[in-house]
């Protein structure tokens, strides 16, 4: 075998003789020389970086293997340095600042409307008639009226509890109840504002000390009834002898005869009470049973007040009631009852009574008097047609309530229409309060109740995203509206030409004698006044010894002046409904909690007026 074979066997060629030895010699021999250029080539490139040192070109790159990566050393360099000036420019400072004690900011302060409100739901408390729980905060008060109703043998225990009307003593059922009604309204528009203040359960305190009385005042466990107690305790007019008002006496006191009134007919009290209940049925939903109790007593005393054959009006020709709480119709009451409930119910057989042509017939509801758009605890009208264009506002019923919710819509805008100076309807004073009761004494309670519907009346728009409306040719929008209710409780709190606050303990300056005999008589632990020992504090000019903080006075006359006399009650004597008037509109202008409505709470017991859309089709089989 020859070196030069690589594949093994001769290489000889039979016949080629010397020349084919030489022949495959040189062809060895160029193989060789080719090998060894290839092999020259191959290392010549190592061999140029060993020997002459780095590429004077480009630079490679150099690269990290991470497994999964490579990452190349300058990209590997520039992230490690930026996650590290990240660290010291933000996650530091955030540890620093999360390792600092914590001081939370003050909270802002709250606005007028709040500070007013706390001191006028302390009325209701200084108000209150029976025993008093120990967290009343009224010190100067204690239980009274212990014996209210003892006689009556078809009410277990008497009819003890309810509120005192205003300076005296009587508890007046039918303004009574107007009070409970304006309260559970005001809480169903406006729970998250109460929440926000830390009244909310107070207000339900008040409210439910109010309908557990009504409960008490006719049989609430029977669905007919034939009577409704309607007033404990009584005054004679120029009267000499001892009663609620020839007596001067803290209701601790009271030793004289408080007899029981009867209504064996009362459409207008009974529909005021079923508005009450039925109101507060809704306010405490969260309670099913109370609730529950309070919607059966609500339908009860309507049906008392349908009842074709008790249509008398429930103080017609009594001496007791009439003089100071005569209602003038009932048809209102009707609208008002009905429309409550309905909400609280979703019985449609009551939408169908409040949008019955008959009912704003009788009530002269579109008849555009001037009196009629003053809302009252005697007219309801303005307030129950506002109650009821909620309902077609937000939900629309349609057919066949359309066109009467349209109609007390429309006269719901020309009320608050009356309401601005610009279209004179009622006179103003030149301080710049309304004279919803022709300048007639007690003037407050009506301005206060007219600026919580016109404030109601706004956020009901707001809340529809509708930015006015219009009286006659003119447009009017939101805010002018507003600006009236703010102006006339802003001249309540004492932007008026007396510089006097006509709230009680709000402010610098309110009035200090105030017709009030629990607040006006010191209470000096067992000493006792008789009837007429109590004189000495009514005609004294010395100021109260009890501020009735919260109290809303009767206010100034037509002319903005106004005399802080205890004897006058005309200027100085607050009532339960004109202060329910005043919390409602001052909770619906504070801006705790927001400047918004509750849309939805009034309707949970509402059905679709709609048929339920079908359900979807069973999934398909093959």
């Amino acid at each position: 075998m020859h070196s030069g074979n690589h594949w093994g066997g001769t290489l000889e060629i039979n016949g080629g003789g010397d020349s084919g030895t030489e022949d495959g010699r040189s062809r060895n021999m160029e193989w060789e020389k080719l090998q060894q250029q290839q092999q020259h080539r191959l290392l010549d490139e190592t061999q140029q970086s060993w020997l002459l040192g780095p590429n004077q070109g480009k630079k490679k790159k150099k690269y990290v293997d991470f497994g999964c990566i490579m990452c190349s050393h300058k990209a590997l360099k520039y992230t490690i340095w930026s996650l590290v000036i990240a660290f010291f420019v933000i996650a530091l400072p955030i540890i620093i600042a999360k390792s600092l004690p914590k001081h939370k900011s003050s909270p802002s302060p709250p606005d007028n409307y709040t500070l007013a409100l706390h001191k006028a739901l302390l009325f209701f408390n200084a108000q209150k008639s029976g025993k008093l729980p120990k967290s009343n905060g009224i010190p100067w008060r204690g239980n009274s009226g212990l014996e209210d109703g003892k006689d009556l043998t078809d009410v277990k225990g008497g009819l003890v509890g309810g509120y005192y009307d205003a300076g005296d003593n009587i508890k007046f059922h039918f303004p009574m109840a107007y009070a409970m009604t304006m309260l559970s309204w005001s809480l169903i528009e406006y729970r998250h504002k109460y929440e926000a203040i830390d009244e909310y359960n107070h207000v339900r305190d008040l409210i439910k000390w109010g309908t557990d009385y009504f409960l008490l005042t006719f049989n609430s466990s029977a669905t007919h009834i034939d009577k409704i107690y309607s007033q404990v305790g009584y005054s004679v007019v120029n009267s000499s002898t001892p009663d609620d008002h020839y007596c001067w006496m803290r209701p601790e006191d009271m030793n004289y005869e408080r007899p029981v009134q009867t209504a064996t007919s009362g459409p207008d009290l009974a529909g005021e009470m079923a508005a009450a209940m039925a109101a507060a049925s809704i306010v405490f939903q969260d309670d099913a049973a109370y609730s529950k109790k309070l919607i059966k007593g609500a339908e009860t005393v309507f049906t008392f007040a349908r009842d074709f054959g008790k249509r008398t009006p429930y103080c017609r020709g009594n001496p007791y009631i009439e003089p100071f709480y005569n209602s003038s119709g009932y048809f209102d009451e009707y609208m008002w009852g009905a429309a409550w409930l309905f909400y609280a119910t979703g019985n449609k057989t009551y939408i169908s009574l409040a949008t019955n042509s008959g009912i704003p017939k009788n009530s002269k509801a579109f008849y555009m008097i001037p009196d009629l758009s003053v809302p009252s605890w005697d007219n309801k009208l303005p307030s129950a047609m506002l109650l009821l264009m909620r309902l077609r506002i937000f939900l629309g019923p349609g057919y066949p309530y359309e066109d009467m919710l349209k109609s007390y819509h429309n006269v719901t805008g020309l009320t608050m229409c009356s309401y601005l100076q610009q279209f004179k309807v009622f006179n103003w004073t030149k301080g710049g309060l309304i004279q919803l009761n022709h300048g007639n004494p007690h003037s407050l309670q009506y301005v206060a109740n007219a600026a919580f519907l016109a404030s109601l009346y706004v956020d009901y728009l707001n809340a529809s995203s509708i930015p006015g409306w219009y009286c006659g040719p003119n447009f009017i929008t939101l805010e002018t509206l507003r600006s009236f209710a703010e102006s006339q409780i802003k001249y309540i709190l004492g932007e008026n030409p007396m510089k006097m606050s006509y709230l009680v303990g709000y402010g610098s300056k309110f009035p200090r004698h105030v017709h009030h005999r629990g607040a006006s008589i010191p209470n000096n632990g067992n000493e006792k006044y008789s009837c007429t020992g109590g004189w000495k504090w009514r005609d004294s000019r010395n100021p109260n010894p009890h501020n009735i903080t919260g109290a809303m006075v009767g206010g100034p006359i037509r002319t903005d002046n106004f005399q802080d006399v205890r004897t006058n009650f005309n200027y100085t004597e607050p009532t339960l409904a004109g202060n329910a008037g005043l919390v409602a509109a001052l909770v619906s202008l504070t801006a705790s909690g927001g400047m918004k409505i509750d849309k939805n709470t009034i309707f949970s017991a509402v059905p679709p007026f709609y048929p339920p859309s079908p359900p979807p089709p069973a999934p398909w089989k093959p």
